[in-house]
């Protein structure tokens, strides 16, 4: 019986519904994240009657014919790029992009990363970095014993120093845009790879058009909404369990069938 394979592809569907939902409500405190959907679409028909077919020597069609479809297959796991809310920290080293744009990330292989959390620290040599040590480019050094640092809205990174009235720029910060921002690629540790789908990265200095400006002393928190995903997560288990009462109902309607006598 088909309905089997059928409610079965639903199943499997929806638990990848959720667990693209819990990745969200896991990552809900995730500085910089961007919440995923999971989007599906139907699987092939098999096809009974053609619409259109001849149904009859005097031309006249069948306007809709019998189409039983297969079920349905996942299509993609959507990233939702909206903006995270602002949350203060008064660090002088945390940084939120204010609109479109992503930090670059050196990584150990040589390779660019792409990023929206904006916690930053100091290495061992005063370099600015993420989290895991991974050099913020353009690489910006900061001197020691400076008594200030303070990175304007458009990235230019000044520090003070005793002694000296006026303080000193050490650094331009640069941030990268892509056409398709949704077709980065992920690869954890709150960092996107480029892609096909994304095409290349253009970079420009923050403020310019097109690209976010920054604010020094906040993160961007995580957009993932909780009673949203709750709903979605709710929705979810009760279209999982709709399509396991096909299967048991089919597995009813089969048994049946097995119990005729000629």
């Amino acid at each position: 019986m088909q309905a089997l394979r059928t409610a079965a592809t639903g199943m499997a569907a929806q638990q990848l519904n959720v667990e693209v939902i819990s990745n969200n409500i896991a990552n809900m405190n995730t500085v910089g994240f961007k919440r995923q959907r999971a989007e599906f679409q139907d699987l092939l028909y098999q096809t009974l009657v053609t619409p259109g077919a001849q149904s009859s020597d005097q031309g006249t069609v069948v306007p809709t014919g019998v189409q039983i479809g297969a079920g349905v297959k996942a299509g993609s796991t959507y990233r939702i790029t909206t903006q995270g809310s602002m949350t203060r920290t008064d660090n002088n080293l945390d940084l939120a992009i204010d609109g479109r744009g992503f930090f670059q990330v050196t990584m150990p292989s040589g390779e660019t990363a792409y990023t929206r959390a904006g916690n930053l620290a100091l290495n061992d040599q005063g370099q600015l970095a993420t989290e895991d040590g991974y050099l913020v480019e353009p690489a910006i050094t900061i001197p020691a014993g400076v008594t200030a640092i303070s990175i304007s809205k458009s990235g230019q990174v000044q520090v003070s120093q005793a002694g000296q009235t006026a303080p000193q720029i050490v650094g331009q910060l640069e941030l990268a845009t892509f056409v398709n921002e949704a077709g980065l690629e992920a690869i954890g540790g709150n960092l996107l790879k480029e892609s096909g789908s994304s095409g290349a990265a253009t970079t420009g200095v923050p403020g310019t058009t097109g690209i976010g400006t920054l604010l020094q002393g906040y993160t961007e928190a995580s957009n993932v909404d909780p009673v949203s995903e709750i709903t979605a997560l709710i929705v979810a288990q009760r279209a999982y369990e709709m399509n396991s009462k096909v299967i048991s109902t089919a597995d009813q309607m089969l048994s049946v069938t097995s119990q005729l006598k000629s």
